[in-house]
């Protein structure tokens, strides 16, 4: 890699690093009630003398902070694996129907345990996303052997996805009225109501999934130059294939388990890390898309905490209108290259 490849490279990571170090403390300081920053290092610090303030950051905006920093780097990752793995630029959990699929599951499981009074631990709640998922997958893989335009690939995701949120829907209808109000808020995409529990579960498997990727940096970059070239340097297309359909379904899980299905974030958002890195090379592209789904997802999170407040947006709608015209300018740029 040349030297000033290398060095445009780092800049785009510590300005992405920047963005996420921003809006996280921005994320912890405005809300309902504004707190300062020096009040938020003398809790960091444990000498804050204000009970109500040091409950503030450490058990709703410090755990929910966190929790968007993980998650929005997770699908991030997700939309790039799923992105390469089909070889489709608008390839992502929400776009191909696997958010939807664990959605489904997951409120299935949610309002039958409720109704008989038991908790669903966090654990339980990432295996049913998972089992969704890979129900999702599975028939997108499926539709995959039988369609070969992509176009049309994308469209029969959809489709699934609008049955699976329809078959959600209908089970939220059925729920009791005390929980409709929470699976409403958890089906539109939400990251409120975070616990530090949470946010160790999904801080483990997020971990360990990204550092399973991290490792397949050189098989994902022979996959991309083709088949063939991938084979005669040695790859295991079938290992690597299905190491990235579980491993973008495990972070498509862990993220609807928590805060639900979250639009756009994991099309567009290794896109513009692309253009920024103006490289493809997994080696950078995978932890610069994991930083800068974080940077994305804080930023709209703190939009859709305040531009209504004391009204919360839902955090699909605010990720909608930035990702969005960010789809329609790869289609069209798409369309521009055809000849």
């Amino acid at each position: 890699m040349s030297k000033n490849r290398k060095s445009r490279n780092i800049t785009v990571f510590f300005l992405l690093g920047a963005c996420v170090f921003i809006f996280f403390m921005l994320n912890i300081c405005i809300g309902s009630v504004r707190i300062a920053l020096p009040d938020v290092a003398r809790a960091f610090c444990g000498q804050e003398n204000n009970e109500m303030v040091a409950r503030i950051l450490w058990d709703i905006r410090l755990p929910r902070a966190t929790a968007v920093w993980i998650l929005g780097g997770a699908l991030s990752l997700a939309g790039y694996l799923l992105q390469t793995f089909f070889n489709n630029p608008i390839a992502g959990p929400f776009v191909l129907g696997i958010s939807s699929g664990a959605k489904m599951v997951v409120a299935l499981i949610m309002v039958f345990f409720m109704g008989k009074g038991i908790s669903v631990t966090s654990a339980a709640m990432i295996f049913a996303a998972f089992i969704g998922a890979m129900l999702s997958m599975g028939f997108v893989l499926m539709m995959s052997r039988r369609i070969h335009n992509m176009s049309m690939l994308v469209v029969s995701g959809v489709m699934i996805g609008y049955i699976c949120s329809a078959v959600t829907e209908l089970v939220v209808t059925f729920a009791n009225d005390a929980d409709i109000v929470n699976l409403h808020n958890w089906s539109r995409g939400s990251f409120s109501g975070m616990t530090w529990e949470n946010v160790k579960v999904m801080a483990v498997v997020v971990s360990i999934v990204f550092l399973a990727v991290f490792l397949m940096s050189k098989p994902l970059g022979a996959y991309q130059l083709g088949d063939a070239y991938a084979r005669n340097v040695g790859v295991n297309l079938q290992l690597l294939r299905v190491c990235i359909v579980i491993f973008s379904s495990i972070l498509s899980a862990c993220i609807v388990a928590f805060a639900g299905p979250i639009s756009f974030v994991g099309i567009a958002v290794p896109h513009l890390v692309k253009k920024l890195l103006n490289t493809t090379d997994p080696i950078w592209m995978i932890p610069a898309c994991f930083v800068g789904g974080s940077a994305f997802c804080l930023f709209c999170d703190l939009l859709a905490k305040t531009v209504l407040a004391p009204t919360e947006l839902s955090i699909s709608t605010v990720t909608a209108i930035f990702g969005a015209p960010v789809v329609l300018w790869i289609i069209k740029r798409k369309e521009n290259r055809k000849p």
